[in-house]
């Protein structure tokens, strides 16, 4: 466990928040970039409410020529000091390389037919059963591509504004998401018409309970819908609603 530190004495160059950020998605490209914006010698406070980081920042800091100083423990999150190293004059060639390498990051799954009606996707250190492209019962042993499809929208949407809100101090007592979708025609996918099977509407609400500024967690709302990926997409083939109620 991380000694908390004695802020006596010590000049903060720089403040930022990480939010709920952890080192492996995004974090470290913050932090650099702010780096920049420090001194060599200086210091940078970063708050953050991810538990990982404490275990993930000291050995990052050491790798990267920083000087990581400690912790304090905040009401809402963690603050953690970091002085910039002498040895760290390379920080902008690095934070380019750190870019470069997100920019041409791929993704890889590998998936198998794994039984009737099944098939087994595997990605990283996971894997998971999808069922039929798409299905009309009540219940089945798996959810359907479509539903996944509709759930990994939800869940960008669901992650991204808890993220965006933890960056800017907001707390959220619940977030939950609705999601409803419809195909343009259903019985194409069984072959029992000619048409488009093609996804047509999806629409998204999402109630999000807070006492905090309305104004700022609908900017939240805003950014996490702007920076998701599946929205970006679906955006270029769909008609997306999505909608946010505070409580």
């Amino acid at each position: 466990m991380t000694e908390e530190l004695n802020l006596e004495g010590l000049k903060i160059d720089q403040v930022f928040d990480g939010g709920d950020l952890d080192c492996g998605s995004g974090l470290v490209l913050l932090i650099r970039e702010q780096m920049l914006r420090v001194p060599v010698g200086g210091v940078l406070e970063m708050r953050s409410r991810e538990p990982t980081v404490e275990d993930d920042l000291p050995p990052w800091c050491r790798m990267a020529g920083h000087a990581y100083l400690g912790r304090l423990q905040a009401a809402k999150y963690t603050r953690y000091f970091m002085r910039r190293g002498e040895g760290a004059q390379a920080e902008a060639q690095a934070l380019a390389a750190d870019k470069a390498r997100a920019k041409s990051y791929e993704w890889r799954l590998r998936t198998r037919a794994t039984g009737h009606l099944k098939s087994t996707v595997y990605c990283r250190n996971f894997s998971f059963d999808v069922g039929q492209a798409a299905s009309f019962e009540e219940k089945d042993a798996f959810p359907s591509a479509v539903e996944y499809l509709l759930g990994a929208l939800a869940a960008s949407l669901a992650s991204g504004l808890a993220t965006e809100a933890a960056r800017d101090g907001l707390e959220l007592d619940d977030v939950e998401l609705t999601t409803r979708g419809t195909l343009d025609n259903v019985l194409a996918i069984l072959g029992l018409e000619e048409g488009d099977p093609s996804v047509s509407t999806i629409e998204v609400k999402c109630f999000a309970s807070t006492l905090d500024d309305e104004a700022k967690v609908r900017a939240a709302w805003e950014r996490a819908v702007q920076r998701s990926p599946l929205v970006a997409t679906l955006r270029k083939a769909v008609e997306l609603k999505l909608k946010l109620a505070i409580t």
